[in-house]
């Protein structure tokens, strides 16, 4: 340990343990690693307790489970009474309106506050995506432990249109911390709203430059997706330090973003739940300390976590030791893979030697690529000789193929056409845009052949966006319309060939003209339209007498749809009763509001159960069927549709609440973008977080440097 300096005992230092990703309850069944996350969060505590922190800050995924186990809530909360609850006093203060930062809570005020309560060290966390709020209520397993009194969670938002992220406002002696906090969101809509600028951080009016701003986020950092990570430009420029959750690649020694201007520490998780390469580095936590403007983070080997080991074989960079015409070749890989593990296990065993308190057993993962003609061997086989020296015997070997650089074709998909330009630009693909994407670059035997991209792209839009629940499928029957019309004009032979060329024919006569396709797309929409109202005057026209009939037929047939009991007196969040049965005939309903409909919109929506119109189905018709039946049956069927399927809105799971208490925010925060939001870059040097490294000789994290760490390189 590097030696204390005097600053570090001051009134005006802030001392932070910050951990993520502890995954409590992970394989607790599992009789050799079951243990495993409950003694790791023990010592993590137990560091927390020994450097006297002022708090404890989590980022996310505290548990495995979204609903964990009673062993694991019960060793969680027995944890935290041993390690956080004691007389040694608190010694900074909150200066923030804690009805907002703790107002989903039953107990709006930060626990070492509390009267009934001896906190000594306070927790405060934010949710990760393996145990977010769920449920009518939104509640988590956080949740039950703020309620108990041993946890602060913050940075909740159940707004799917708007988030405003309150800091929390700490104060001890000169330093002040803004505290930010932001719970796991799908990746996807979080991207969405970053981009439609509906995210908000507030900040002080007071003393603005003088607070270092802190962040807790948990989402991807890496990209995986086109939208399906949150890049670190997205976030404030204001920002003096972001603790990244989620990613379990220990990179805990602040990084600075050159582009933002800010650091960036990623602890990774503490416990290992995926045989990947970024697991195998070298588990740690981190000992924050900020005073001022100026921040140091002490990294803190974790001695109880299992150590892992991962290596690559690629069976074809050895021709002078394996042929695979040999007939024995099985046999030598097996040789050759069990010298490895031995080589592995015999290194786990030297790095315990200095370590008596990590486990016993090793993790360990032999990746083997077995391409250019070789056979796996037995892996159950292989996998009883280390039974008793391997934490994971059964998953030692992972036996893969690398897929092969195939000659580029027309017909082949080129993913990399798919983003134009880099997702740092701000560029937002819409939902036609990928439609059309996908047809074009798909195989030939599912690319369209009678619709057209641009239409198609078009009704999705108009189904996503606006809800129009029979966008596509009027579209669908409004082309399939005009193509029997076309080949009845030409006299087509019903012969599948000649059809197929007809509409080959004619769809590429309609891609050219963009203006017809235009309004084609244009009038499905209206008819789509135009049958929900005519739908929507159906329903309206009810007696009352009929809607009486009908509340009693719910009643009855109560039994066939489990968990639709209409309440007396409001409406229902959902309404799943709507969602069954009867989509066709309730659009009426869903138009008049999004949540929490009427009794009136529930008994409407109970008349697809007395009034059903069973339709034609046309969805699955093909094009030789199609032409068949226009010979036979030329007139159109307007009948109302009946749909069988559930179709969940996955938004609609989240209730819209608006933050009751913003305005008591307003009145110590700003919400000006143009002054708190984005910063020119000239403003940033001169502002400056200094960031120690720990690795000097003498552990000195506010020692004065000459020259800003924010200047640009």
């Amino acid at each position: 340990h590097a030696p204390s300096s005097p600053l570090m005992n001051e009134e005006d230092t802030f001392k932070i343990l910050v951990a993520t990703d502890i995954h409590l309850g992970y394989l607790e069944k599992d009789p050799v690693r079951g243990n495993d996350t409950f003694v790791t969060f023990d010592e993590i505590l137990r560091h927390a307790q020994q450097k006297e922190v002022d708090f404890i800050l989590l980022g996310g995924d505290l548990f495995h489970e979204n609903k964990p186990s009673r062993k694991t809530l019960h060793t969680c909360i027995e944890l935290l009474r041993k390690y956080c609850m004691g007389d040694r006093p608190v010694q900074f203060e909150i200066l923030s309106d804690q009805s907002v930062n703790f107002g989903f809570s039953k107990f709006p005020w930060v626990n070492y506050q509390d009267g009934n309560l001896n906190v000594c060290i306070p927790v405060f966390s934010i949710h990760g995506n393996h145990d977010d709020p769920t449920g009518v209520d939104a509640l988590c397993a956080l949740d039950i432990l703020s309620s108990a009194g041993l946890l602060n969670h913050f940075g909740r938002s159940s707004s799917v249109e708007k988030i405003d992220i309150s800091p929390i406002l700490l104060h001890k002696g000169s330093t002040k911390i803004a505290l930010y906090g932001l719970g796991s969101i799908p990746d996807e809509r979080l991207y969405r709203m970053f981009v439609n600028k509906q995210v908000t951080m507030l900040r002080p009016k007071e003393d603005e430059d003088n607070w270092f701003n802190l962040f807790v986020i948990h989402q991807n950092r890496s990209k995986h997706g086109a939208t399906n990570y949150i890049p670190e430009q997205f976030l404030d420029d204001f920002i003096d330090l972001v603790i990244w959750g989620h990613e379990h690649e220990c990179k805990i020694a602040p990084t600075r973003n050159e582009q933002q201007l800010f650091y960036v520490s990623q602890p990774g998780s503490s416990v290992v739940t995926s045989l990947s390469p970024g697991e195998a580095i070298k588990k740690h936590i981190g000992l924050l300390h900020i005073k001022g403007k100026k921040m140091n983070m002490e990294k803190i080997p974790l001695e109880t976590a299992r150590s892992f080991y991962i290596e690559d074989i690629v069976l074809a960079d050895h021709p002078d030791i394996f042929n695979p015409d040999n007939p024995k070749v099985t046999q030598a890989v097996q040789a050759f893979c069990m010298e490895k593990v031995e080589t592995l296990l015999d290194n786990a065993e030297r790095e315990r030697l200095g370590n008596p308190r990590q486990p016993e057993k090793p993790l360990l993962r032999l990746r083997v690529d077995y391409s250019g003609g070789f056979e796996p061997f037995n892996i159950h086989r292989f996998s009883q000789k280390f039974m008793e020296r391997t934490a994971n015997p059964k998953d030692i070997i992972h036996f893969f193929r690398h897929r092969e650089q195939k000659e580029k074709n027309e017909d082949e998909v080129n993913f990399g056409k798919l983003v134009s330009r880099p997702a740092s630009e701000g560029v937002t693909l819409r939902v036609e845009d990928l439609v059309k994407q996908y047809f074009q670059t798909a195989e030939k035997k599912v690319q369209l052949s009678l619709l057209t991209e641009r239409g198609m792209g078009e009704a999705v839009q108009e189904f996503v966006d606006k809800e129009e629940k029979d966008a596509i499928e009027e579209l669908v029957k409004f082309q399939l319309e005009k193509t029997q019309r076309f080949l009845k004009e030409r006299h087509t032979d019903a012969e599948e060939a000649k059809i197929d060329e007809e509409v080959r024919k004619f769809r590429e006569t309609r891609k050219e003209n963009i203006e017809e396709e235009d309004e084609e797309v244009r009038e499905a929409m209206t008819r789509a339209r135009a049958l929900r109202s005519h739908e929507a005057g159906l329903a309206s026209g009810s007696s009352d007498d009929d809607l009486m009939d009908m509340g009693a037929s719910e009643q009855k047939n109560d039994d066939s749809d489990a968990g639709s009991t209409v309440p007396s007196s409001r409406g229902r969040g959902r309404g799943k009763g709507q969602a069954r049965g009867g989509r066709g005939q309730n659009l009426a309903s869903r138009g008049t509001s999004r949540r929490g409909r009427g009794i009136a919109s529930q008994d409407l929506s109970n008349s697809s159960r007395t009034h059903k119109h069973v339709a034609t189905p046309t969805k699955n018709m093909s094009i030789i069927d199609a032409f068949k039946s226009l010979r036979q049956q030329p007139s159109r069927n307007f009948s109302a549709k009946n749909y069988s399927e559930d179709i969940i809105d996955d938004d609609s799971d989240v209730e819209e609440v608006s933050f009751t208490a913003a305005s008591k925010v307003t009145q110590s925060m700003s919400t000006s973008t143009s002054k708190t939001s984005r910063r020119s870059s000239q403003s940033q040097v001169t502002r400056g977080v200094d960031f120690e490294s720990d690795e000097e000789d003498e552990f000195d994290p506010f020692k004065s440097t000459a020259t800003s760490r924010r200047k640009p390189r």
